[in-house]
């Protein structure tokens, strides 16, 4: 089936042109020009990928990658005009998986759209196999990509739920943050170890009752994280 995308900015040419690269490539692409109608598509359709500008008419990109966050875990990558860490930072904050900086190069928007649904792919392809996970209140629905800790249902983003997963399949094994950044985001990610930082602690927010004193991903000092 062909990779469906949907791209959000409010400069026209600029979704005009990731469209045509986009089809040129047999994806199928939907566009969006501001917040309010970016997440009405997002609500209404099923897409393995979304481009979202954070400059946007009526609703904020930072904004509506927190809202898709309620109800969807498909892979956002942030468009900033801004160079400035902060803003790419702010962008993980808000649950996106990755950033570009404008002006980009279609050829690298594409690159970076392919490597992270490839990311994906194998996922879905140790889910037949592994299709749910437990270790003591935590389960996963590999299938579904559904988190329940104690039975109740958590909303997690991509990246968290890998990050979790693979902790989840590894109990006790600690992971370097640069281990984890080249195995969850892979070897051509151009962020640094903070990233890893940003997901860990939004993955604790979620799922310790306490954050600050995890119960499930410790934090081995100088090493790296593992699941207890």
């Amino acid at each position: 089936m062909a990779k469906r995308v949907l791209v959000v900015d409010d400069e026209k040419l600029i979704v005009k042109g990731i469209r045509f690269s986009l089809e040129q490539d047999g994806m199928e692409v939907d566009s969006a020009y501001d917040g309010e109608e970016a997440l009405k598509l997002a609500k209404e359709n099923t897409y393995d990928a979304i481009l979202l500008d954070i400059m946007l008419p009526k609703i904020n990109g930072f904004e509506v990658c927190q809202q898709i966050r309620d109800f969807s875990s498909v892979p956002v990558i942030m468009l900033t005009a801004k160079g400035d860490d902060m803003d790419k930072i702010l962008g993980l904050e808000y649950g996106a998986d990755d950033y570009i900086t404008k002006p980009f190069n279609i050829l690298e928007v594409k690159a970076r759209l392919k490597a992270i649904m490839r990311r994906m792919a194998p996922k879905e392809k140790e889910a037949k196999n592994v299709a749910i996970i437990e270790n003591g209140d935590v389960r996963l629905d590999c299938e579904s990509r559904r988190t329940y800790i104690k039975e109740k249902e958590i909303n997690l983003t991509a990246k968290e739920f890998e990050v979790l997963e693979l902790l989840l399949l590894n109990p006790n094994k600690v992971y370097s943050r640069e281990k984890l950044l080249k195995i969850i985001w892979g070897s051509d990610y151009p962020g640094d170890v903070r990233t890893v930082d940003v997901h860990v602690r939004r993955l604790r927010e979620k799922i310790e009752e306490n954050p600050s004193d995890p119960h499930y991903v410790r934090t081995k000092w100088g090493v790296g994280y593992y699941f207890a």
